[in-house]
C-alpha cells in the first residue's frame, strides 16, 4: 500500500469516531513516527510504498485509535514542557495545565532573594511521569529535588524519563497518606494529586476513563482533599522558613482548598486561572 491510499483508508476507518482535525494530526504523528515521513512528504512523495512490515503496525495503531486509546499510549511517549517523555497506563499523560504549574513554580524561584550558595531543596509529591521535577531540574541549577509516588510502576517511568532527559531525582515508593514526616525540610513543595470526584465521571472523556490511571485521577466524593488536607499538614512541618506549596487542583474546589490552606495558617494564598480560563493552580507559603 502506499501512502496516499493509506490516508484514504485512515480518513474513511475514524470518521466516526474523531472529527476531521484530529484524524490528520493522528495521520500524520504516525507515519512521522513510524515511516519517518514529514507532514509536506505526504504531497511530494503521495506514492511512497508502506512495506509490509511497517503497514502491520501502522493499522494496529489505527485499531487502538479506534478503540479510543490515546494517541500517547500507542506511541508511548509526548511532549511536556518542551522535554520528551515516555508514558504508559500506569501514568497520566501530561496537561498543558501543569505546565503552567511548572512555569509559576519556575517564576517564583527567579523572584526568591537567594544567596549564590544556597541550594534550593524541592519535593514533589504524586510524581506520576515525573514531568514535573525533571521539568523543574532542567531548568535549575544548584537544586535537589525528590519525588514520591505510592505506585513501583509509575515510578519505574518516571526513573526512564530522568535518565532520557539527563536530570538526577531522588525518586521514594511511599504512600503519602500514610506519612507522618517527611525526611527532611524543604523549600518549595509541590502537588499535582487525586482530585477528580466520582461524581466528575460524567464529564471525563471516555479514552481517558477507559485508558488512564484511576488511582491517579479520582477522589471520593466524601473527602475530595483529603490529599491536600494531608500534604498541607506535611508542608507546615517541613517547609523552610520561607517556604512555598503549589498544588494543581480541581477546578470545582478552589475556594474550598483556598480556604483550607489559610484555616491551617498558611498565608499569602493566591489561586490561579489556567489557559482555560479554570481554577487549577494554587501557591501558598509557610
Amino acid at each position: 500500500m502506499i501512502v496516499k491510499q493509506f490516508r484514504t483508508h485512515f480518513k474513511n476507518e475514524l470518521s466516526e469516531v474523531y472529527p476531521t482535525t484530529e484524524i490528520d494530526s493522528f495521520f500524520f504523528l504516525l507515519i512521522d513516527e513510524y515511516l519517518g515521513l514529514q507532514r509536506i512528504d505526504t504531497v511530494l512523495k503521495p506514492d511512497f510504498k508502506i512495506d509490509e512490515a511497517k503497514l502491520s503496525i501502522l493499522n494496529k495503531a489505527l485499531q487502538r485509535l479506534k478503540n479510543q486509546e490515546p494517541l500517547q499510549y500507542i506511541i508511548g511517549k509526548t511532549e511536556f514542557y518542551g522535554y520528551p517523555f515516555f508514558v504508559d497506563k500506569n501514568t497520566l499523560i501530561p496537561r498543558p495545565e501543569t505546565e503552567e504549574l511548572v512555569e509559576w513554580i519556575l517564576n517564583e524561584i527567579e523572584n526568591l532573594d537567594l544567596s549564590e550558595n544556597k541550594k534550593l531543596n524541592i519535593l514533589d509529591i504524586g510524581t506520576g511521569s515525573g514531568c514535573i521535577p525533571i521539568s523543574l531540574a532542567k531548568n535549575l541549577k544548584n537544586t535537589t529535588i525528590s519525588s514520591i509516588d505510592v505506585s513501583a510502576d509509575a515510578l519505574k517511568m518516571a526513573k526512564k524519563n530522568a535518565e532520557l532527559n539527563k536530570v538526577n531525582i531522588n525518586f521514594i515508593e511511599n504512600d503519602i497518606l500514610a506519612t507522618n514526616n517527611l525526611p527532611e525540610s524543604y523549600d518549595i513543595i509541590v502537588s499535582n494529586p487525586p482530585y477528580v470526584r466520582e461524581l466528575e465521571k460524567v464529564e471525563i472523556q471516555n479514552n481517558v476513563l477507559e485508558n488512564e490511571p484511576h488511582l491517579a485521577l479520582f477522589v471520593s466524593d466524601d473527602d475530595p482533599l483529603i490529599f491536600y488536607n494531608k500534604i498541607a499538614e506535611l508542608a507546615k512541618k517541613h517547609l523552610s522558613k520561607s517556604g512555598i506549596l503549589f498544588f494543581e487542583i480541581n477546578q470545582y474546589l478552589g475556594k474550598e482548598t483556598l480556604e483550607m490552606l489559610i484555616k491551617k495558617g498558611f498565608k499569602n494564598v493566591e489561586l490561579r486561572k489556567d489557559l482555560f480560563k479554570n481554577d487549577r493552580m494554587i501557591k501558598a507559603n509557610i
